[in-house]
């Protein structure tokens, strides 16, 4: 426990891309949370912060998805239940350690954004294509960082499948059998109920997978993160480049190089 707690002041004295995707997770849900509190003691009344929920979370019905398309980003940051919230944020932590130290802080958000964004479609296209889930569809949303916590799972574990973690009560155990483990419970749990969870999961899963996968054959499925610094980065395009600044573009290119070279040498083992 202490080491944990040490690791976890660690991560967050930096601006490391695991500090940023906890740090937007507990502040959704604090900021919701404390807004029902102060709404209950003020008599106010609660419907505001249900409604404000569902309009973040991923509705299943096509018509409702239409009036809020972009709840299939927001509702991967968006927890109601405190465990809920503590248990994936555990496990990313754990994971995005992991992640982070061989593929780098741009890839982890590349592969939580594309872990929720396929376990968001899985969900969407399941309830809509598949008889046995059609029912009152228009009663259902999905909400929960779980699908993008697994694909960084399923992603590093598909890197690095012999390497080792050690469980509470269980001991060593190889990544590649905690994700097959946890995929396969995912699977046998969808009629046993929160059907849409699990097979958001399973979304999620695959794209951690894929990504690996793909990455391998030299096709990195989160580049587009580097579109997104590029046009976040649009603005401060005009300015006057001195010679520290080409100094410190030559020495991030070269970082960049050698932490592929890093990578290449993972993939190839």
């Amino acid at each position: 426990m202490r080491n944990l707690i040490r690791d976890i002041r660690t991560s967050f004295g930096a601006s490391t891309a695991l500090f940023q995707l906890m740090s937007i997770n507990v502040v959704v849900f604090l900021v919701l949370t404390l807004s029902r509190t102060v709404l209950f003691l003020s008599s106010t009344g609660l419907p505001w912060i249900d409604n404000a929920i569902l309009w973040l979370s991923l509705p299943a019905s096509p018509a409702a998805f239409l009036r809020q398309p972009w709840s299939l980003v927001s509702y991967m940051f968006l927890h109601r239940d405190f465990f809920h919230l503590l248990f994936n944020l555990l496990l990313l932590f754990w994971m995005g350690k992991l992640y982070t130290e061989y593929l780098g802080n741009r890839r982890l958000w590349g592969t939580y954004l594309l872990g929720g964004l396929c376990g968001g479609v899985f969900y969407f296209l399941a309830f809509n294509l598949l008889p046995a889930l059609g029912n009152d569809i228009g009663e259902l949303y999905l909400l929960g960082a779980s699908a993008s916590v697994i694909a960084v799972m399923v992603a590093i574990a598909t890197l690095l499948p012999d390497y080792t973690v050690h469980l509470l009560l269980i001991g060593p155990v190889r990544l590649k059998f905690v994700a097959l483990t946890a995929v396969l419970l995912y699977f046998i749990s969808i009629p046993l109920g929160n059907s849409g969870g699990h097979i958001a999961h399973l979304g999620g899963a695959f794209a951690g997978w894929i990504s690996v996968i793909q990455l391998r054959k030299g096709r990195d499925m989160t580049s587009f993160m580097r579109t997104l610094e590029s046009l976040g980065a649009g603005r401060r395009k005009l300015k006057v480049v001195s010679r520290s600044n080409s100094t410190s573009d030559e020495r991030h290119r070269q970082e960049s190089i050698a932490s592929q070279e890093l990578v290449d040498r993972i993939l190839d083992k």
